[in-house]
């Protein structure tokens, strides 16, 4: 005899709280898409991070009526999919901003600047850490490394790349989100919001103009290890102070343009 999730979660000891339903016709639009992404996978529990986005692409964050929503359709108790909900920080727990600005505080940016945009971004925001402006609109919260230390500082919205930034230029990039104004990352697409982005995240096509075609290569100093396994050498660069002169190796173009031509 086949158990339900909530017979199963309280068979574990792990006593299932009742939580609202999808109105009739929002639940019958996301089990046609969680069928979508389930097929995807030849074991449906594997589809479970993906869901998870798709529900968050629903309220903004993951809510108990979204997990118990994923707990349905894949099988599973509510305490297998709180566990992965909780255990992942892309996953939002409570109602949060349109726009995610994340500013890396990891060892890198830190140390180029990325602690004074936090603590700026804070003041001139009147949040803390993982909160969210009155109007909304924006939540601030400090990230770890994104694999973006050619371009250091690193504040990201919505994961979307805003390179080599000052306390100046984030307090302007979070006026105009605040404001509506266009705002056009450092690399990659527009900017779309955070319940758009988790929809993308989910599987779903990008539709944003440009999204495939605009993407973001490495920087120089990334490049130094390709260029080396090829055998070129690796000019000399020089560091100054922040703030001073900054001298680019004169050859450097010749790696970074084969990399982005897929050569």
């Amino acid at each position: 005899m086949t158990t339900s999730s909530s017979e199963r979660g309280v068979s574990l000891g792990m006593p299932e709280l009742p939580a609202p339903a999808y109105p009739d016709d929002v639940r019958a639009r996301l089990e046609a898409d969680a069928r979508e992404v389930i097929a995807r996978y030849p074991d449906s529990r594997s589809a479970l991070l993906p869901l998870l986005h798709l529900v968050q692409s629903e309220e903004g964050h993951v809510t108990r009526t979204g997990m118990q929503f994923c707990a349905d359709m894949l099988d599973l108790t509510t305490a297998e999919v709180t566990a992965v909900a909780t255990f992942y920080t892309m996953y939002r727990r409570r109602p949060s901003g349109d726009y995610q600005v994340g500013v890396c505080t990891n060892t890198l940016c830190a140390v180029m600047g990325g602690d004074e945009i936090f603590e700026s971004l804070q003041e001139h925001l009147g949040v803390g850490n993982g909160e969210t402006t009155d109007d909304g609109k924006v939540t601030l919260e400090h990230i770890e490394c994104n694999a973006a230390c050619d371009f250091a500082p690193v504040v990201m919205v919505n994961w979307e790349f805003f390179d080599n930034q000052t306390p100046g230029s984030a307090k302007r990039l979070v006026d105009d989100l605040r404001a509506g104004r266009p705002v056009q990352p450092t690399r990659g697409a527009r900017l779309c919001t955070f319940k758009e982005t988790a929809r993308i995240l989910a599987g779903f096509p990008d539709e944003r103009p440009g999204a495939v075609e605009e993407g973001g290569s490495a920087g120089p100093a990334s490049l130094v290890g390709l260029r080396l396994a090829r055998g070129e050498a690796a000019p000399a660069r020089v560091v100054h102070p922040r703030g001073g002169p900054h001298e680019e190796p004169q050859d450097a173009p010749s790696a970074e343009r084969d990399a982005e031509e897929g050569e």
